[in-house]
This record gives C-alpha cells, structure tokens and sequence, in this order.
C-alpha cells in the first residue's frame, strides 16, 4: 500500500510501513505534550478527569491520562496576593503611584455616632487549600471584596468617628482581620489571609478642616495634661521631701527636750537626796559651783570686804587675766 501525502506542491508517497511509524511518533507526540506537565515551586497542580477532581500534585514534573482526559490547574499557594479598597496602586515601587479615580463607593463609611469617614484598606492573602479555592465558591476574587467590605463596614459601624480618626485604626484592622478569616472559613473558601491594613483614615472632604481642627484641640489638651503630670512629678516629691525633713528635725528636737527635761529632773532629785542629808554642805557647794561658772565670764571682779568702810582700791585682776601687763 502506497499512500500520496501532499505538502504545497510537491507530493510524497508513503508506504504502509513508513505510515505507520510517522503515525505512532505523531500518537508519541501527542501523549508527551499532552500526558506531561510541571508544577512550579510555588504551585500545586488540581487534576481533574473530565471536570471532575482526582487528585492534587505536589512541584515537579508529572504525567497525567493524555488525549484531554485529564486537565490540570495550577494554584499558586505561595504567592501573597492584594485587593486594594478605596484606593488603587499604578505603580509600586521607592515612589509608589496611586490612581487619581475616586473610589468613593467603597471607602465611603458610616460610623457608629452617625458621621461619615472615608477609609481605604487593604488585604493580603495566600490561598491555603487549592481544592476549595477552585471548587466551593465562585470567583474567589469577588466574593473576598464583598466580604472584606461586609466585615469593616460592621466594625466602623460600631465606633465612633473620633476613635476611628485617631487611637483605633490597630484594633479596627486586627478585628477586621479575625473577622473575615472567619467568614472566609465559614463558607470553605480556602483562602488564609495574611493581614489587613488601612492605609488612610480621613472625614470627608467638606469637614475635613474641622475635624483637623478638633484633633489639633485634643492633641494641645494631651501635651498640657502631661505637662502637668510633669510638673506634678517635680513638686510633690520635693514637698514631701521637705515635710519629712520638718517632721524629722521636730521630731530630734523634741527628743533632745525631753531627754534634758529627764536628766534635769533626775540631777534635782539626786542634789535634793544629798541636801536633806547634809544641807549646809550642799549649799556651799552649789554656791561655789554657780561662782565657777558666773565668775569665768566676768570682765571686771570686785571684792569687797563686810568689815572695810569704803570701797577697797580698784584690783586689776581681770586685765591681768586677759593681757598680763594691763595695757
């Protein structure tokens, strides 16, 4: 058997055997190329058999049933994907470009004390189980952004603006995070996020002046307070310093009087004890203990004798005392 295959204008016979071969290389070829296929480091391959899921691969080279029976997709499981809320990313890089666009119908929110605050945040994620990813719900994408919106809008509903605005954008986006990782695994979507962030919390654009104005307000209230507290710091302690040094010194002083007080007491009693026993003795000797102590202290002595009839001669005892010759 002789068969004519026709390439443009020239034409080439065939025998059987010679069919046969380019036959079975094209059969070869096509189970190579369509039987095999490689999985990315950062992938798993889903298989499915016609639609229906067999099995997940693991990265590396791989053989599956040939001729279309088999189909496989590629999940990438450890990239960290984004979706950007109320803002959009043009370029990133050193200088990160955003889009001019409004995307007022997603930042645009209602807070819990009737006020309107725009918010932009974002969410990372990884898909954590291929299989539901691909399988249990529809457009994964999509249905991440509505639940994203769901979750915020129900935590910025339940606070109010100022909280918002200033001290609870960590909580709002740490509470947004368990959130819809939550209802993420509630409807088995297979997706793991990574975080939430917001990026820009502001009022509206009419009343944006007033509310700087009012978080300016709060600010110099903060730094006087603590300027006070600081001041507060300084002086107490110091009075209080102060008074225990006063409590102290009163305290020494009067244990210094009632010590003299007791030893006063207890020197009478003791010279009382020796007057009763000998009272002309005990006089004498206090009447010359008081000379030993008034007479030191003296400048100028006189003695005077009961018996003379006129002052005695001037005695130059106390400057002889002090100087020796008078002078």
């Amino acid at each position: 058997m002789i068969m004519k295959v026709f390439v443009g204008e020239n034409s080439y016979s065939l025998s059987g055997g010679k069919l046969k071969k380019v036959i079975l290389g094209l059969l070869v070829l096509i189970i190579v190329v369509t039987g095999f296929y490689s999985i990315g480091a950062d992938e798993v391959g889903v298989i499915l058999r016609f639609g229906k899921y067999v099995r997940s691969t693991d990265p590396g080279l791989h053989f599956k049933v040939p001729f279309g029976i088999e189909s496989v997709k590629k999940v990438k499981v450890k990239k960290v994907f984004k979706e950007e809320f109320g803002f959009r990313t043009v370029k990133a890089g050193i200088k990160t470009q955003y889009s001019s666009k409004s995307y007022l119908e997603e930042s645009i929110m209602l807070t819990g004390d009737l006020n309107v605050a725009e918010v932009e945040w974002s969410v990372q994620y990884k898909v954590k189980d291929p299989y539901n990813f691909l399988f249990k719900i529809k457009d994964p994408e999509e249905t991440l952004r509505a639940m994203s919106e769901s979750v915020l809008r129900k935590i910025v509903g339940d606070r109010d603006v100022t909280d918002i605005l200033t001290l609870g954008r960590i909580e709002i986006a740490k509470d947004a995070e368990i959130g819809l990782q939550e209802l993420l695994d509630n409807f088995e979507s297979g997706i793991q996020i990574v975080t939430v962030q917001l990026q820009n919390v502001n009022p509206p654009d009419p009343v944006r002046p007033a509310f700087n104005e009012v978080n300016r307000a709060k600010q110099d209230k903060e730094t006087m307070i603590n300027e006070a507290w600081e001041d507060y710091n300084k002086r107490i302690p110091r009075a209080r310093g102060e008074a225990e040094q006063v409590i102290a010194q009163a305290e020494g002083y009067a244990l210094k009087r009632v010590n003299q007080a007791l030893g006063d007491v207890s020197l009478f009693n003791q010279i009382y004890k020796e007057y009763r026993l000998a009272p002309d003795v005990t006089r004498r000797r206090l009447y010359l203990e008081t000379l030993g102590e008034v007479l030191p202290k003296m400048e100028e002595i006189y003695i005077v004798d009961e018996d003379q009839k006129s002052i005695l001669p001037l005695l130059e005892i106390g400057k002889d005392r002090k100087g020796g010759d008078g002078k």
